[in-house]
């Protein structure tokens, strides 16, 4: 924990000198942002190194044990884990054990033993190239950019503020303007992430496994899905398939270790974490509300559209609608930076959105993980009934397996 708060104290310092002493509301490529991400790697290998060799095995989760760190690692591989020169500018963070595994040469042996046959015999080589995948990347941050460079600057979020545009559109309008804007200020993001991945993965960094056609995978470290972004159904699958290794690094040293509202804590270090702007903690105060909506929708409402496809596919249309406008309500803040403009945004919406989310937690009230645990343990049926862990988790007993 000492680790953690002097890391993101310092980094919030630098943050507070660049914002209120240099450029303040511009956006600038200085090194904040690698202090970022190493932050992150510096408060992982803390948390990893403390599971490791400080508590005790049966306290651990199952991704806990497999991540946890249980040698003092060298200077060098400190320095090289943190400064690596395929990750210090836009990372994406991975933890110690596989970078490690990818330093000594071990990850293929390791991913090969844990496809368990998956790849029906048809995987030939046991160092797969990654040459198609760095390709593909490529091709999509060339095309991002493109779509970023061209249609940006004709659908500025700051025109959803201007008064003349307030007064003289329909709300439907502004409507589907704030979700155009707001797709157009993605693929900045979709070239930085994708680059960063194709970066790493062309140094052999990242490989996954095989799918079952015999393909590798080179997606351990990959930061998005575009597709899953554009078409996500609902907040969460929205937030898992953005900047994934964060989420990943959120979970890990916050949600999974926080004793009280973990959720609030954990859209606090990330408000922290991105930067010292008001609309930073605008945007993730507006994000707690709509993650609580969203669950409850989820419990009260989603078994109801179950009974038949036509009911599921009409639940799924909805939900993406309302998916995509509650995303470009939330983040306006995280573009505007300021208090005074993000305001002005909520106000000219009546704060329509946040009002909703309000209801829909009152009236559609969900229980306490600890109680819905209960439930599931004390109901056989639910017991012996499958269940998909999350991917980080599965991956990790598969790794002891192969291990």
């Amino acid at each position: 924990m000492y680790c953690f708060v002097v890391a993101l104290g310092y980094l919030t310092f630098c943050q507070i000198t660049r914002v209120y002493v240099f450029d303040y509301g511009m956006y600038s490529a200085d090194f904040t942002g690698p202090m970022m991400v190493i932050t992150q790697k510096i408060t992982s290998l803390a948390f990893e190194i403390h599971d490791g060799m400080a508590r005790k095995e049966e306290l651990l989760t199952s991704s806990q044990k497999c991540l946890a760190v249980r040698r003092m690692p060298s200077l060098l591989e400190y320095l090289s884990y943190n400064c690596n020169f395929m990750g210090i500018l836009a990372g994406p963070t991975c933890s110690y054990n596989d970078y490690i595994a990818f330093i000594e040469g071990t990850a293929y042996r390791l991913k090969h033993l844990e496809s368990n046959g998956k790849e029906n015999g048809k995987c030939k080589q046991l160092d797969p190239s990654p040459k198609k995948d760095v390709i593909h990347k490529l091709c999509t941050c060339a095309v991002s950019l493109l779509v970023y460079l061209s249609v940006f600057r004709t659908c500025p979020v700051e025109r959803s503020i201007e008064d003349g545009f307030i007064a003289t559109t329909p709300f439907h309008l502004q409507v589907a303007y704030l979700y155009l804007s707001m797709l157009a200020t993605r693929p900045k993001y979709y070239f930085v992430w994708t680059l960063a991945d194709a970066i790493n993965n062309a140094a052999g960094f990242g490989f996954n496994g095989y799918n079952k056609d015999g393909t590798p995978r080179w997606d351990l470290i990959s930061n998005l899905r575009i597709l899953d972004i554009e078409f996500a159904t609902s907040f969460k699958m929205f937030l898992d398939n953005w900047n994934i290794q964060t989420a990943l690094w959120l979970k890990r040293v916050c949600y999974e270790r926080c004793p009280y509202n973990p959720t609030a804590a954990t859209f606090l270090l990330s408000a922290i974490w991105h930067g010292v702007y008001p609309g930073y903690y605008l945007t993730f105060f507006t994000g707690i509300l709509m993650t609580m909506a969203a669950r409850a929708i989820r419990h009260n409402v989603r078994p109801h559209f179950l009974g038949s496809a036509a009911l599921e596919l009409l639940y799924d249309v909805v939900t993406w609608a309302g998916t995509q406008i509650a995303i470009c309500y939330t983040v306006v803040p995280f573009v505007l930076l300021a208090v005074g403009p993000s305001l002005k945004f909520y106000r000219s919406w009546y704060f329509c959105i946040h009002i909703v989310c309000v209801l829909l937690m009152v009236f559609l009230p969900v229980k306490p993980r600890h109680l819905r645990a209960k439930e599931v343990s004390s109901d056989p049926a639910a017991l012996q009934a499958p269940s998909s862990p999350p991917d980080t988790e599965s991956n990790c007993s598969q790794k002891r397996k192969a291990s």
